[in-house]
């Protein structure tokens, strides 16, 4: 009697066992099943979120456009622009000052103006957007990509420029868009981009935006570097004591 009484508690031990178990491997089955839930939509809603308004870019004249240059390339003075399309100084630059010196020096053949990305100073969505500039100046249209994406900024790795804006932002201003997406996806341009970062290092940038205005006299190249998104005046005064300095 007592052996039936043990085989019958060992017996139901062993359920118990059993049951145990199959509840832990249900929990880990239904821990991993929400954790891959969960990993896919943190994959899938970007591609589902809305894209929101793009924000067309006022016209800007620009003469004699190369790329991402501007001007004459054998003008006596050249002004090379190191920015971050997140940097909200580059866009006071953009929207105060810079239509005003393409206007009164670069369309005179008096500068030649340049503008570098800072790789990816501020975040990803500056080398990205950086990028996505290059490929629409394959093109022709890098400066009116440069506009757009400054008239949609709206502040710092806040998701203003994703992929998908970007591409937005390509078919606001007509890009072809299957060579847009064959150049941006492919990452063409990663390369160049985190090279601005070096040239840009080496030439001494601390902060965007920032401006290395080169000229020569007596056959010596002077070199200074303008700091911050200055006035069209303050430009104005280091270009013509600049062509004091050449004699012209």
């Amino acid at each position: 009697m007592s052996n039936s009484k043990e085989q019958s508690k060992r017996q139901a031990r062993k359920e118990q066992l059993r049951r145990k178990e199959q509840r832990s491997r249900l929990l880990s089955i239904g821990l991993i099943t929400v954790g891959a839930l969960l990993i896919a939509f943190l994959i899938i809603y970007p591609s589902l979120k809305p894209i929101g308004d793009v924000v067309s870019a006022p016209e800007i004249v620009r003469e004699n456009v190369d790329f991402n240059a501007v001007g004459d390339p054998n003008a006596p003075i050249k002004i090379e622009e190191y920015s971050d399309f997140q940097c909200p100084y580059c866009r006071v630059f953009f929207e105060n000052t810079e239509e005003a010196l393409m206007q009164s020096y670069v369309s005179n053949g008096t500068v030649y103006f340049v503008y570098k990305s800072f790789g990816a100073f501020i975040g990803v969505e500056s080398g990205r957007a950086a990028e996505a500039s290059y490929c629409a100046g394959d093109q022709g249209r890098f400066w009116e990509m440069h506009d757009i994406i400054f008239a949609n900024q709206t502040g710092e790795n806040v998701g203003a420029y994703t992929d998908r804006r970007l591409t937005a932002f390509a078919e606001n201003i007509g890009l072809n868009i299957g060579d847009f997406d064959s150049c941006f996806n492919s990452g063409k341009y990663k390369e160049r981009v985190e090279q601005d970062s070096k040239d840009g290092i080496l030439a001494n940038i601390r902060a965007t935006p920032s401006f290395v205005m080169t000229y020569t006299v007596n056959g010596e190249t002077v070199t200074k570097v303008i700091e911050g998104a200055q006035s069209f005046t303050a430009f104005q005064q280091e270009i013509e004591a600049a062509l004091a300095e050449m004699g012209q």
